[in-house]
């Protein structure tokens, strides 16, 4: 039995194949080497009973996360999984390569992800091209869940967000200097609480302030993570994660003004990553 996993900083999908159906949808934690340990892993798994019917059936697993881009962390999470799934053999990959699998299938293209966190990569139709892009909520993800957190939480605490923005912000979340400091600085998964805010910008999309920051953050992305690669502007760019779904008119906007194709726009890509196996098996007989 094949169980494909799509697993972003905040949440994970995952999807089981028996060989005729796809017969169960699960979701856990995402789980990102940076920030969880093996050991974390599989205790998160063995104390959720969702996946505990099939822990031992599983033969095949197809892991992608994020943060999941060198072979040291790969073994992080690829550990835990083979505690919980004994019987299975293991593979984990990074998140970009199940967003070209997911968005472009077999051709060639550029692929990003703007979700919690943000990358991109160029696809030649059958290997992921990074570039020295993914430098974690810190020191990059631009036009992300986290990187717009950090734009509302820093005009926040410098009184820079009108009037009528600063009050319903307050209104709603009742933080001050003192808890968000100790919220990105002390507690865990900063970059998720950052995130967090991205429905404050859902709820006031239409706010000249907020849509200005959003195609800001948006044109700060393509700046950075597609108008570098070589002609950019002959390749198809496909998108995966809540923020590009959200803001895909925004997107196509800026995108628009940069001569940039925009391709495939998917929310949440486990779907079609697992069509993407279950049409290799298909092909092939086996993976």
């Amino acid at each position: 039995m094949l169980l494909v996993c799509d697993s972003g900083s905040t949440k994970a999908d995952w999807l089981l194949y028996d060989g005729k159906n796809i017969s169960g949808l699960y979701h856990s934690i995402g789980f990102n080497p940076f920030f969880h340990s093996s050991d974390f892993v599989f205790e998160t798994l063995n104390s959720d009973d969702s996946m505990a019917s099939i822990s031992e059936v599983i033969t095949e697993i197809y892991f992608f996360g994020a943060g999941c881009s060198s072979k040291g962390r790969k073994e992080i999470i690829a550990q835990g999984l083979r505690r919980y799934f004994p019987k299975a053999n293991v593979i984990v990959d990074h998140d970009l390569l199940a967003c070209a699998y997911a968005t472009a299938g077999d051709e060639p293209g550029i692929a990003c992800i703007i979700g919690t966190g943000s990358n991109s990569c160029w696809f030649d139709g059958k290997i992921v091209h990074e570039k020295n892009y993914g430098m974690g909520y810190i020191l990059g993800d631009e036009g992300s869940g986290s990187y717009y957190g950090k734009k509302l939480l820093t005009q926040f605490l410098y009184g820079l967000m009108p009037k009528d923005i600063q009050e319903s912000f307050e209104n709603n979340y009742g933080l001050d200097r003192n808890s968000i400091i100790d919220h990105v600085y002390n507690k865990p998964n900063p970059n998720v609480w950052l995130a967090s805010f991205a429905r404050f910008l859902t709820n006031y999309k239409d706010h000249y302030y907020i849509n200005n920051l959003v195609k800001n953050g948006m044109r700060d992305f393509f700046e950075l993570y597609v108008c570098h690669y070589d002609d950019y502007k002959n390749k198809n760019v496909h998108f995966v994660g809540s923020i590009a779904f959200l803001f895909q008119d925004e997107l196509k906007a800026e995108a628009q003004k940069l001569d940039i194709k925009v391709g495939n726009i998917i929310k949440q890509p486990i779907d079609s990553l697992m069509n993407y196996y279950i049409n290799k098996i298909n092909k092939k007989g086996s993976l």
